[in-house]
């Protein structure tokens, strides 16, 4: 990132992107957000203990890919959004930027999915991977109470959304504690582990990138990877957002980079590879790892854990739950915010894009979002007639691809505002010129329209050219020999998604006419 203006030189105003209700909203925002929130923020948001089973799961080929993804697509992505952030530092992030690039309905269909991505994944992968760990550490949850613990997981993570942001604000930086303790302490394990009873051979051979491998993986690694848009839908409640976003890219983005790392090596050295779960696999290695502290390891691979090796697991997976908990939480504070900016603007049903005077949060949007997740949770139950495995892979997908989806036409923003607002203040800029804006904005795309290409079609190119492997291969091991049944399972909620955003976007009607007229009543009473 290199300096765009003199320090302390404000902006152009922006703020007239923004219509309908929004001028009477924004005064109820407090600034509580300061500079060092927004880095844990940031660590809490980009460190997703989700995936890491997955990746590992791949082999140790993931963390070839990683690298090479680190420099192609978190590096661009994050020299993106510092600029779009420190330039247009207004409440609503991503919907405000595309809505000046790109209008008004591409924004409110756009913040739309990227919204809805949210309840999908709560009550999809986050849920379940919860559940498990509580199932796995602590004891099963049989018939009812399953849904249940599901439903305390999502509520409790929406009334933590629900508070004021000067109090709400503690629960990303506990969870970014809990990451740095949790990892740190698993990487110390692996290391004792590793002194008694020895790691699993890792040949050179195995680190070979392949086309198969990149397929598989690159949804997972890139999915890991976004979130450094999240701070910007509060731009409006930062001390100093025009500074404080790029500071925090930077550094959330390296510390991120080691701590989503470290333990998929410690998984790749602890468990033999056929053993690796995409669900269970950092499970798993905690378990193996922690008979350190008191436990064995049967040679059919079966943990037993006694003593301290029991008590220090069960902390580690309260710690994985909050984990998983506070990735929810910081997608909802982040996505709810700017989906409330773009109903109070027009885009989407008025009711919705409300603040609340009490608690300076948007609480509609808040508790709808809840309420979509506990449906997504309960119906994902019912038909995935009790495959953990089935659900996580269908409801990580999707959540996935109504994400970027969304990303395909913001990245695309950066590009089209050096152009069309070419005198905004920028403290900091892509380097390069427009050369070097067209490659970031450019490169960031491609990588997310693919990903959600090889998402609804698993394996895609994959035997193409000369390429090796059988594409029935990239699909998820739960969904094996059921290539229609994966693909509608991603195909027809999407098109539902879209049709949904359509038609919230319809519902902003009244507020949209609303602001036409007052418009109309302003140039008369000018004219007169």
């Amino acid at each position: 990132m290199t300096q765009g203006t003199t320090a302390g030189t404000p902006p152009v105003s922006v703020l007239p992107g923004l219509g309908g209700s929004w001028a009477v909203e924004r005064g109820r925002l407090r600034r509580d957000f300061h500079r060092f929130d927004v880095v844990f923020f940031l660590v809490c948001t980009l460190v997703g203990l989700d995936t890491i089973g997955s990746v590992a799961a791949h082999g140790p080929e993931g963390l070839t890919w990683m690298v090479v993804l680190d420099v192609v697509f978190f590096l661009p992505y994050g020299l993106l959004v510092a600029e779009l952030g420190a330039g247009f530092p207004v409440e609503g992030g991503p919907y405000v930027w595309t809505k000046l690039a790109f209008g008004r309905l591409v924004a409110g269909v756009n913040q739309f999915l990227y919204w809805f991505s949210n309840p999908l994944w709560i009550g999809g992968t986050l849920c379940i991977i919860a559940i498990t760990t509580f199932e796995t550490f602590f004891t099963p949850l049989p018939g009812a109470w399953k849904y249940v613990a599901g439903l305390a997981f999502i509520w409790g993570g929406v009334l933590s959304v629900l508070l004021a942001f000067r109090v709400g604000k503690w629960v990303p930086t506990i969870g970014a504690l809990a990451r740095i303790v949790l990892l740190g302490f698993f990487a110390v394990s692996v290391v004792l582990y590793a002194i008694r009873n020895g790691v699993q051979p890792l040949a050179a051979r195995d680190f070979s990138p392949t086309y198969a491998g990149f397929v598989g993986l690159v949804p997972l690694l890139i999915f890991n990877y976004v979130g450094f848009e999240l701070p910007s839908t509060a731009s409006e409640e930062m001390t100093d957002a025009q500074r404080d976003v790029p500071f925090a890219v930077l550094r959330s983005g390296l510390a991120s980079v080691l701590l989503y790392g470290g333990p998929i090596v410690g998984i790749l050295l602890v468990l033999p590879g056929k053993a690796i779960g995409s669900l269970s696999g950092f499970i798993d290695a905690v378990k193996a790892v922690f008979t350190v502290y008191g436990g064995s390891v049967a040679e059919v691979g079966t943990v037993t854990l006694t003593g301290w090796g029991q008590v220090l697991a069960s902390i580690a997976a309260a710690g994985l739950i909050l984990g998983v908990l506070t990735s929810g939480v910081t997608g909802a504070m982040g996505g709810d915010r700017a989906q409330a900016v773009a109903c109070a603007d027009g885009a989407g049903p008025g009711w919705f894009g409300r603040i609340s005077p009490r608690f300076g949060t948007p609480v509609r949007v808040n508790v709808f979002s809840g309420v979509l997740a506990s449906l997504v949770m309960m119906v994902a139950f019912a038909f995935s007639n009790g495959s953990a495995e089935k659900y996580f892979a269908a409801g990580l997908g999707l959540a996935i691809s109504t994400n970027f989806i969304s990303y395909v036409f913001t990245f695309p923003s950066l590009a089209v505002l050096r152009r069309k607002l070419p005198e905004v203040a920028r403290p900091y800029r892509v380097p390069g010129g427009r050369v070097g804006v067209t490659l970031v904005a450019g490169v960031t795309t491609i990588m997310v329209l693919y990903t959600v290409i090889v998402l609804i079609w698993p394996g895609f190119g994959v035997g193409w050219f000369g390429t090796e492997g059988d594409p029935a291969d990239s699909l998820p091991k739960s969904f094996a020999g059921e290539r229609w049944a994966y693909t509608l399972s991603q195909v027809i909620p999407l098109a539902v998604i879209l049709a949904a955003g359509f038609a919230a976007y319809a519902l902003g009607g009244p507020t949209r006419r609303a602001e036409r007229e007052r418009i109309g009543t302003a140039l008369e009473s000018t004219q007169d």
